[in-house]
């Protein structure tokens, strides 16, 4: 008799443990599904948006993939307002958007997860002398009210003002927190987060902005009001120019057993190492 119970008890306790594991209504969880649920799940994942989020959304996916060989993570880098787009239009899973999303969005049924926090670097050739410049002059260098790099302490050269084009989430984010939102006189207006940063270290007269994940050693980052952008200013907020890395989806719409399994190792706090690898701030 004491070995039926066993037995029985066993068979319970399974039962209970199945019926946790499921989720329901197709929202996206909290947490990421436990290992042995999400490892059994296949098939594609399509991401779409941020150019400035290639190298977080590359590290997350190369992480998921490596420990779910039977799921692939595809990446579409065609900025953000069209990654949004995608997603209202359902020609992906999930939109990829450096920028929050506006009330007409919203209003559209589109929800955005914020993964991680990044900063906004103003950056500029190795060859300039400027280091430090307070969110005033750069409004003012933008505007064009200051068009030469001796007014802001730097050499008797003009200033060649490269942007992004208008549907990107750097420049709406850039744009905003400068205030300078239809007044920038760019010299030129680029479709990638890599092209800002190769013009930018091929022109010593230059300034940029870009992603702080996406800043190497071909171009130098600008202190803001004498605030580095690091992990921890832009954590704190002492560094200012700073947006927020956000997974785009659509309320009512139930994403794939496989997408739903990325969104939520993306969305938890076990992706904060390949966050922080790619050189973004994790907010878990």
């Amino acid at each position: 008799m004491k070995k039926l119970i066993g037995i029985l008890t066993a068979i319970a306790l399974t039962a209970t443990v199945a019926v946790g594991c499921g989720k329901t209504d197709g929202e996206p969880l909290d947490t990421k599904l436990p290992d042995e649920t999400a490892s059994s799940v296949s098939g594609t994942v399509t991401t779409d948006g941020s150019t400035s989020m290639e190298k977080v959304i590359g590290f997350l996916s190369e992480a998921y993939m490596e420990e779910n060989s039977n799921v692939k993570v595809t990446y579409n880098p065609t900025g953000s307002g069209t990654g949004i787009q995608a997603v209202e239009e359902g020609r992906c899973d999930i939109g990829l958007s450096s920028r929050e999303l506006k009330d007409e969005e919203k209003e559209a049924g589109l929800v955005g997860t914020v993964v991680a926090l990044d900063g906004i670097a103003v950056v500029v050739n190795p060859a300039n002398t400027v280091t430090d410049l307070t969110i005033d002059q750069v409004a003012q260098l933008y505007s064009g009210e200051i068009t030469n790099w001796k007014d802001v302490g730097g050499a008797d050269a003009p200033v060649v003002l490269i942007g992004r084009e208008a549907n990107s989430g750097t420049r709406d984010g850039f744009e905003s927190i400068t205030g300078t939102e239809d007044k920038c006189q760019y010299s030129q207006e680029l479709t990638s987060t890599g092209d800002v940063i190769a013009t930018v270290g091929s022109n010593p007269n230059a300034i940029g902005y870009a992603s702080t994940a996406s800043v190497n050693d071909s171009v130098s980052a600008l202190k803001i009001e004498g605030v580095e952008p690091t992990t921890e200013t832009i954590l704190s907020g002492e560094y200012k120019i700073q947006r927020s890395f956000i997974m785009v989806t659509k309320s009512g719409t139930t994403l794939s057993p496989a997408a739903q399994a990325f969104f939520n190792y993306a969305t938890s706090s076990e992706a904060n190492a390949m966050i922080e690898k790619a050189g973004a701030v994790p907010v878990k």
